[in-house]
């Protein structure tokens, strides 16, 4: 009487004496071990240190970079812009944003009234934070440092036009129109807006539409040179408002001056007062609308 237990029927190998396969490896913490423990392919350290060996040597390999223009790399460049940017504002106090034209030259009058409220801002207590390139930009972070006040350049790549400037003396360089903008509405506790192209008024509206949209609470939007903006707030009050696009509210603490010691008072009256005698000059002021809920200088989305 044969003893021996009968192979499963479904094991082949011990039916025909062949030898049974070897078990699967088996996973400590999520990686494959073989029976006797080690790793079954390369260890994670193994991938990140280990390159690929091109076929000849080459001091330059462009292709083993190719993996730096994925949509994922991106993503992490993209985390350590917020990061870098974060890190080097964290310290920032009360804060004015200017904008303005980058093509404005050092004769223009616009030029030396940026440069008088970079300095005026400075003498109040405000770090002064602009695009960090020439023309208006240059102006306000010129008057900030020579002023003794901190001076900051948020400078952003393009194709043309944008250099930084020497009168920042915190300069940092952004690949991410957002991850710049972000900066802009954390850090600044309100926006004195020059004439400008179309970056300044991207700058102008985003504030608007944040404003609107409740992304950030009320902050002074200050718009230097009447003539100007003239036209532009027309078409505002008499096509969007006429229309029923926007609601007069939306024009609360939008404020329209040719001077800067007023643009200076705005500031320092909102971050000290709430901007109750801001609100009295704005254009929603003068489209009598509603005052309540109270303006208030603080940015939820920015905290």
């Amino acid at each position: 009487m044969n003893d021996q237990p009968a192979a499963p029927r479904d094991d082949p190998a011990a039916s025909n004496g062949a030898a049974a396969p070897p078990p699967p490896p088996h996973r400590i913490n999520g990686m494959p071990r073989g029976a006797n423990g080690r790793s079954a392919g390369p260890t994670e350290d193994e991938q990140l240190l280990n390159r690929h060996v091109l076929e000849s040597p080459h001091a330059k390999a462009p292709e083993q970079a190719a993996f730096t223009h994925t949509d994922t790399w991106r993503v992490l460049r993209i985390q350590g812009e917020f990061v870098h940017g974060f890190n080097a504002l964290a310290e920032v106090g009360a804060g004015v944003a200017v904008f303005g034209s980058a093509r404005v030259p050092a004769a223009d009058p616009s030029y030396a009234a940026a440069r008088e409220l970079g300095r005026k801002l400075a003498e109040a207590g405000f770090a002064v934070i602009t695009g960090g390139g020439p023309g208006i930009m240059e102006a306000a972070n010129r008057g900030a440092r020579e002023a003794g006040g901190l001076s900051i350049g948020l400078n952003i790549e393009l194709p043309f036009e944008q250099a930084g400037n020497s009168h920042a003396n915190l300069s940092i360089n952004f690949r991410y129109f957002f991850v710049r903008k972000t900066m802009f509405v954390k850090y600044a506790d309100g926006f004195a807006i020059f004439p400008g192209g179309l970056g300044t008024l991207d700058e102008l509206f985003e504030a608007l539409t944040l404003v609107q949209t409740r992304k950030i609470d009320r902050f002074p939007i200050v718009l230097y040179d009447s003539g100007y903006w003239r036209g532009l707030l027309d078409w505002i009050k008499e096509t969007q408002l006429g229309r029923g696009m926007i609601s007069p509210e939306d024009l609360n603490l939008l404020v329209v001056t040719d001077s800067v010691d007023e643009i200076r008072d705005i500031m320092v009256d909102c971050y000290n007062k709430r901007c109750w005698t801001t609100w009295r000059k704005s254009e929603g002021a003068k489209l009598h609308a509603d005052p309540t809920p109270a303006p208030d200088v603080a940015k939820a989305d920015a905290q």
